[in-house]
Parts: structure tokens; sequence; C-alpha cells
């Protein structure tokens, strides 16, 4: 039996967004394998698939970010410094394991820009999918 006949595309987008979002907050999750496996099994969604991915990735790191805006207190915070040495632009490593997380979270805490901080976001986590989608299409 053909795998895509069992999952659909609609489904499929509907987990890699669900599986995107939760990898970005404090879970322990990794999205790209979800996104590696949908483009197995439905090479045909190689752009939905890795925009789907950003925004819903993107959304989680944004959920993270308003942690630290809104429930952080004035205790120093793990990667601070760098956030405040490099502003919104740090978010580019928001989907790096480990420090990603804390970056969001201290970029809340710093109150930056949220535009900035979600479009920096975008930018580092497309560009993380575009690489795991290159992968899948070889």
């Amino acid at each position: 039996m053909d795998p895509a006949s069992l999952i659909g595309p609609d489904a499929s987008l509907w987990s890699l967004a669900a599986a995107s979002f939760l990898a970005a907050t404090l879970l322990p999750m990794s999205s790209e394998v979800a996104l590696f496996a949908v483009l197995k099994v439905h090479p045909q969604l190689f752009w939905p698939a890795i925009g789907v991915a950003t925004a819903a990735n993107t959304l989680g790191g944004m959920s993270t970010y308003l942690v630290g805006r809104f429930l952080a207190t004035r205790k120093p915070l793990k990667h601070v410094d760098a956030v405040e040495r490099w502003g919104p632009a740090a978010l580019l490593l928001a989907w790096a394991p480990l420090v990603g997380d804390a970056l969001c979270v201290a970029a809340g805490w710093l109150k930056l820009n949220w535009v900035a901080a979600a479009a920096f976001q975008a930018l580092g986590r497309g560009a993380r999918y575009a690489l795991v989608a290159q992968g899948a299409a070889l």
C-alpha cells in the first residue's frame, strides 16, 4: 500500500503545523523529522510544507517570546547579553537546540520589537527548513 494513500496532503500539513509549533515551545521535540516525513510521502508539497513549518515554528517561538515578555522576573536571564548586543538579529538562531528558546525568552524579557523578533525568527527558521527539505528531496 502506498503511504501517500494513508495520509492525505491536508492532514500531513496540519500535522506538520502542530509538530512545528510545539517544537518551538519549551517542549523537547523535533519538527525536522515531521517535515522530512511529509516531503517523503508528498514531495509535491515542497514549498507549502516549508511555508507551513516556518509559520507554525515562528508562532511557537513567539509564544516563548510572550513567556519572556509577560512572565519573566527582573532576575538575570541567560543569553540576555547576546540579545542585547545583537538585538532582534540574535533570533536568527532561535531554531538552534538548547539556546533557541532562551533567545526567544530573552527577547521577550527585553521587550524587543515583536515584529522584528518574528521576522528574524522566520528568516532563520525558514532557512533551516529549506535545508531539511533539500535533504528530503534527494
